[in-house]
């Protein structure tokens, strides 16, 4: 069973800086590891019905970033396959940052999340991670 568990989250002001981790788990008995496969970090902000695109990292034989506009230049999405660790280097924090934050990867190595003119959105089979809050106060 895939596990994804967050942690890092919590309340700063503005201008300062967060890292996120996402320790995954229960995907390497075939023999896969992380840099098998696409990672990403959505949000949901507050009073949003629908998780918003982050930041990505596709999968090693692409191993390609992509970041949504509003964090480009401020936030890093990074791995550390021997850890199975996924993170978020969050810098210069705006009050807008403030939101629910998942790590998710799709359950099939060697895939993509969907991408569309923008960013990324979710597999309808994801796995995620029970999410971490992060508050950036003004």
């Amino acid at each position: 069973q895939v596990q994804l568990v967050e942690s890092g989250g919590g309340l700063v002001q503005t201008g300062g800086s967060l890292r996120l981790s996402c320790a995954a788990s229960g995907f390497t008995l075939s023999g896969l590891t992380l840099e098998d496969y696409s990672i990403g970090w959505f949000r949901q902000a507050p009073g949003r019905a629908e998780r918003e695109f982050v930041a990505v990292i596709q999968w090693s034989g692409v191993d390609n970033t992509y970041y949504a506009d509003s964090v480009k230049g401020r936030f890093t999405i990074s791995r550390d396959n021997a850890k199975n660790t996924m993170y978020l280097q969050m810098n210069s924090l705006k009050p807008e940052d403030t939101a629910v934050y998942y790590c998710a990867m799709p359950r099939s190595a060697l895939t993509s999340f969907v991408y569309y003119d923008g960013g990324f959105s979710p597999n309808d089979d994801d796995y995620w991670g029970q999410g971490t809050q992060v508050t950036v106060s003004s």
